[in-house]
This record gives C-alpha cells, sequence and structure tokens, in this order.
C-alpha cells in the first residue's frame, strides 16, 4: 500500500469509470465532510441532512437524492484531477477548516468543548496521545525507571508501543501464548466484534485495511499482531507467564510482582505498573448440578477447542447474550441439532451488511482517496454519541416498558425488527426482553441471518424453561424436559465485576484491593488509580464502560499514566497515587449520575449492576467528559512522595 509520500500507482492506472464506480459506494456523509476539508466547496456544505432511525439509534445522514449525487460528482471530479497532477503527497487542508469539515461529516454541531476529542481521533496525528516530554527527562532517572504492563490485549499492546516511543524499559507479562487478548481466547463460531472496526483502532492504525465494516475474530487478531509487530513490541512481551499478586514496597518505591510460567514461579520488581487484563477476560461458568456426570464434552466458548467437531452433533447452548446470539446462528449450519436454553432475551438491532466483507470498493478509496481513512474513522468513532439521549432516563416520561422518549424509539424498532423477522406473536414474546433498551448490553445482528432464523429451523429448538439439572445423557429442565445432547456450550460470559481477578494486591500498609473493593464493589479514580496503590494504572478498570470508543479509552489512560511517570522521573520521585478525598468524590459523582442511566432499571439480570445497588462496569459520562479528565493529570487529586 503506497505511503502518503508516495504517488498512489492504483490510482494513477485508475480509469475514470473505475473512479465513478468507487465513489458510488463511498459514505456521503464522509465525503460531506471529506470533500469539505480538502476543497472549502461551500456547495458541499450547503447539502442537507435529516435524522433516520437505525437499531437503537437516530442517525444524521444526507437528505435528498440530488446531495448525494452532487457529492459523488464532486468526489469522482476531485479524484481524477488528483490522479492528472500525480497522485503524489497532499496536505488535509487548512487546521482551522477542520471543525466545520467535522460537523459536516457527524451531521450535527460538535460542542466547542468536545472538538479535541474528534480532532485527535480523527488520527491526521498517530502519536496525539503519545507522551510528549516537557524537557530533557535526567537520564539516569530514566535509565532506572522500569514499568510492567500486565497483558497484551488491545490496551496492553498500546501501553507497550507508547513506552518504547517514550524510551521508558517496559516488559509486558502476557498468560496467554501470543497477543491479541480477547481476540486470542474467544475463537468461537461467528465471533466478531459488535462495535464498528474502524472505531477499533488505535490512532495509529488508522490506515490498517479492514476487510470488514464489523470484523470476525480473526481479522481483529491480525490487527493486533501488526501492532506488536509493526511497532517491534513483541520482543518485550513475555508469554506464558501469569501475574498471581503484587506487593507495594515503600522503602523501594517499587513493586514486587510474583508471576509464574515456564520456568516456574519468580518475582520481578518493577517502578510502575500498568495493568491491562481488561474485564471480559475470566470465564462465568455457572453451578448447575450435575454439570460433572454428563458424559459428553463440555467448555466455555472462550474455551472453545481447535479440534471441536460438532457436525451431525446434537448440541446445547447454554446463554444467549452476545456470545450466545452469535454463536447459534453459526453452529446451527454445522451440528445436527441444536438446542438454546435461553434465560433472559437481549435486545437485537439490525446492522446491514453485519456478517459481511466491505464490497472491494471501499478498501481501493481507502488506498487512494487522502485521508477517506480518516473521516471513515472519525463518522465510525462519533456514531457512539447517537446513544447518549437512549441511555438517559427522564424521570417525566411515562411508559411502562421504556424510560425516555428516545429510549421508546429504540424499543420500537428493536421490536419492529422482531415482528419483521418472526411473525409468530408466540415467538416475538419468548424474544422480547423484559427490561428497556440498553439496560443491559444489546446485541447487533444481520438482517439477512441471525439467531432470529436459527431459532425458527427445525433443527434448533428454543428452550426458556429454567434449567434443573445436568444428568448423563444431557438437560433436564424445570418442568421435567430432558434433553438428550452429544455436547455442552456455556455462552455465560465472563466474571466482569470481578476486577483484576484473580490477582491478590496489596499496597501501602498490607491494604489489599479486595478490602478497599469490600464495601460495593471496585471502584477507581478516573477508572485507573486506586488509593494506597501508588504507581497502578488499569486500563479497561471499574466503570470504564461508557459511549467511549475503546481503544480512545485506552489511548487515554495510558497517556495519563505516562504523564503521571514523566513527573516521577523528572522530579526524582518514587510514588504517585490519587489522594483519597478525589477518590472518594469521584465515585460518589459515578454512582449518583449512574441512577440517571437505563442500566439502573432493576428489570435487567446483567453483570451492569452490582448486588450493592451500584455499577461498577459502566461510565455515566460523556464522550467528551471523559476526555476532559484523563487527558492530562489533575495533579492537585494526587500525592506525591
Amino acid at each position: 500500500m503506497a505511503t502518503r509520500d508516495e504517488p498512489r500507482k492504483e490510482l494513477l492506472d485508475a480509469s475514470d469509470a473505475a473512479i465513478e464506480d468507487a465513489v458510488r459506494y463511498a459514505d456521503p456523509m464522509v465525503l460531506r465532510g471529506l470533500l469539505y476539508q480538502l476543497t472549502g466547496d461551500e456547495e458541499v456544505a450547503a447539502t442537507q441532512v435529516t435524522t433516520v432511525p437505525a437499531g437503537a439509534l437516530a442517525m444524521r445522514v444526507l437528505h435528498r437524492d440530488e446531495d448525494i449525487a452532487l457529492l459523488r460528482r464532486k468526489a469522482a471530479r476531485f479524484l481524477k484531477a488528483y490522479r492528472d497532477a500525480g497522485a503524489g503527497d497532499i496536505g488535509p487542508g487548512p487546521a482551522e477548516r477542520l471543525p466545520v469539515s467535522l460537523t459536516l461529516a457527524a451531521g450535527q454541531d460538535i460542542p466547542d468543548e468536545d472538538m479535541g476529542l474528534w480532532l485527535e481521533d480523527l488520527a491526521l496525528d498517530p502519536w496525539a496521545r503519545s507522551l510528549r516530554w516537557q524537557g530533557p527527562p535526567p537520564r539516569e532517572r530514566l535509565d532506572d525507571f522500569h514499568v510492567t504492563v500486565i497483558g497484551a490485549g488491545l490496551g496492553g499492546l498500546n501501553a507497550a508501543v507508547q513506552l518504547k516511543r517514550a524510551g521508558i524499559a517496559h516488559t509486558v507479562i502476557e498468560k496467554n501464548s501470543g497477543v491479541g487478548g480477547t481476540w486470542w481466547e474467544n475463537r468461537y463460531p461467528g465471533c466478531r466484534v459488535d462495535s464498528p472496526s474502524r472505531a477499533y483502532t488505535h490512532l495509529y492504525g488508522v490506515d490498517f485495511g479492514y476487510p470488514y465494516p464489523f470484523c470476525p475474530a480473526e481479522k481483529n487478531a491480525e490487527y493486533l499482531d501488526w501492532v506488536a509487530d509493526e511497532f517491534d513490541v513483541r520482543t518485550d512481551i513475555v508469554f506464558d507467564t501469569e501475574v498471581r499478586a503484587m506487593d507495594w514496597d515503600e522503602d523501594s518505591g517499587t513493586w514486587a510482582i510474583h508471576v509464574t510460567g515456564p520456568q516456574g514461579e519468580y518475582t520481578v520488581r518493577s517502578n510502575a505498573v500498568i495493568s491491562a487484563v481488561g474485564f471480559l477476560n475470566r470465564p462465568n461458568v455457572p453451578r448447575i448440578e450435575g454439570a460433572e456426570e454428563f458424559d459428553g464434552p463440555s467448555w466455555h466458548t472462550a474455551r472453545w477447542p481447535q479440534e471441536a467437531d460438532l457436525a451431525g452433533k446434537r448440541v446445547a447452548v447454554i446463554g444467549t447474550g452476545c456470545t450466545g446470539y452469535q454463536l447459534i446462528p453459526e453452529l446451527a449450519l454445522e451440528a445436527g441439532h441444536v438446542t438454546v436454553f435461553q434465560r433472559t432475551p437481549q435486545w437485537l438491532f439490525g446492522v446491514p451488511g453485519y456478517r459481511s466483507p466491505f464490497p472491494e470498493q471501499v478498501p481501493w478509496l481507502d488506498r487512494n482517496m487522502p485521508y477517506h481513512t480518516n473521516f471513515m474513522r472519525f463518522r465510525a468513532t462519533y456514531a457512539t454519541e447517537a446513544l447518549a439521549s437512549v441511555t438517559e432516563i427522564d424521570p417525566d416520561f411515562d411508559d411502562p416498558h421504556s424510560l425516555s422518549a428516545a429510549n421508546k424509539a429504540a424499543r420500537d424498532n428493536a421490536l419492529a425488527f422482531l415482528e419483521s423477522k418472526l411473525g409468530d406473536p408466540r415467538l416475538v414474546e419468548r424474544m422480547t426482553p423484559p427490561h428497556p433498551v440498553l439496560a443491559a448490553r444489546p446485541v447487533l445482528v444481520d438482517p439477512e441471518y441471525s439467531v432470529l432464523d436459527a431459532i425458527q429451523r427445525d433443527d434448533v429448538t428454543l428452550v426458556t424453561d429454567g434449567i434443573r439439572r445436568i444428568n448423563r445423557t444431557g438437560i433436564e429442565t424445570q418442568d421435567g424436559t430432558r434433553h438428550d445432547l452429544d455436547a455442552i456450550v456455556y455462552a455465560t460470559g465472563f466474571r466482569a465485576r470481578d476486577y483484576l481477578f484473580p490477582m491478590k494486591i496489596t499496597g501501602r500498609g498490607g491494604l489489599t484491593l479486595d478490602e478497599l473493593w469490600s464495601d460495593g464493589g471496585a471502584r477507581a479514580y478516573k477508572g485507573c488509580m486506586m488509593p494506597g496503590f501508588p504507581n497502578l494504572w488499569t486500563i479497561y478498570g471499574p466503570n470504564t464502560s461508557s459511549m467511549l470508543n475503546i481503544p480512545t479509552y485506552h489511548e487515554l489512560i495510558t497517556v495519563h499514566a505516562l504523564e503521571c511517570i514523566e513527573r516521577l522521573v523528572r522530579d526524582g520521585k518514587k510514588a504517585i497515587t490519587v489522594r483519597e478525598e478525589p477518590y472518594r468524590r469521584f465515585n460518589e459523582e459515578v454512582d449518583r449520575r449512574n441512577l440517571t442511566k437505563t442500566w439502573s432499571d432493576p428489570r435487567a439480570r446483567s453483570y451492569y449492576w452490582t448486588e450493592a445497588g451500584r455499577t461498577a462496569t459502566q461510565c455515566p459520562f460523556s464522550a467528551g467528559e471523559v476526555w476532559r479528565f484523563l487527558r492530562h493529570p489533575d495533579f492537585a487529586d494526587l500525592e506525591i512522595r
């Protein structure tokens, strides 16, 4: 693939017809922002947008066919002129034009206080969220400082890339045999990302050639392998090694990290630790009476055996969250019979093309239209802004099933989708969740083929009676029905609320994280720091599941940690931690705001809400709010020794 400072040979060889064909597949909203940025053409800015329902979202799109045609004509004209001029290096246009261009691509005004986030997310500067030393660090202090990163998934790899770029010595400890984290472990049929793949990259991955709008697991793994190799961090990773415990040593200002691996058990020391273990990484296998008696094989979806051959077999799937709903339609194409054991249905939203690759013209535009990947990325990341209104509870809204007008509109769309796919009112009722939309995690599906098609097959049985026990030959439900089986698959999710499990982490004065979190569950200051645990940051820590895209959250916490480390190195200090009062104040606000969100609704049964009457996973703040409080540390809230 040609870089931006080399001529695009593919474009130089393209005919007018090939260019005109390609732009027919371009997202008109992307063209709206990109063409204006490159040309300043006011005719582009004058095109009109409207709001249309799109699953759970209300999306801004071009309103008139003639405006779409105009944008495509102008895009083709631009590309032909660019080709004829040699298809060489071209700048992104004036920086002062960017806010207007992003507003045009978004289809709505972007608040001034949020614009910095979206300018970064456009990824014109792939290192916008890297550490920029405020001055040359003292060489001897920098040479003596070492960071351990736990986990080589999406967050841990970014931490390694950023530490390497900053010149800070580091080691990554990874329990698996390869990089990828969840994308190394989850290989079940149908496994794929449920957020747009363009939004599931780091800034420096903006030009990575994703072939799908929503990539399957193996393509996500390819991206993470690319990160490890492109930025040469694989050699900094210790594989097949797991952190068991950590103890803070106040005198030396270091963490003693106790690990086990191929060489047995041993201890390493680091000045700082960045935990990137995530929270969807430890399988949750329910305790069901008689499970150990079953004669056939059984496994959790995150432990899918490579040798599994279920062709012609009678297979049970226990659990119908995102994983179960992805797995069932694929398994139905292979197994002899699939029996689905569903406790609670989840809201399904049809996304056209969810299982399909992009048409070849879209990757062509990525390669040949300057900054197309950047504006595609922005459009994908900004889409989450439309979810915000759906998650807000309107206390004055009176409806037995929904929590606001936007929430009701999303429910109506989802219900209409169910009715259109199922037809049978009794089946619609069985597949209608008892909770409002976004009280639990919704599931994206392909309207052409999904779990809704699978459960209507003759070789798939949907069971909504509870499981009484498992016996030698299969599963018995509460109504006494016995289901004979050859294999059982647990699609029962993860121990999402057990942050940093099963590590035992001991901070100052012998305080453990379990003790800190004993009242109400896991909490953190800004999702990444805990009082009494110096020089420790958590990526994807408590209350970081939000409207902000996952890689963006990872990048912000990482640069936040690196700016704290910079302060230690430059000032010759040993330890930095959050003070008790800011930690308490921040979490009081988290809990207060979460009570205004859909996931506080008691009708949902999910990892979103704990028995303590709060959530340890969900973040109530907007994307802009998170960016503002994480982008740079507030050192007034921190204690430095």
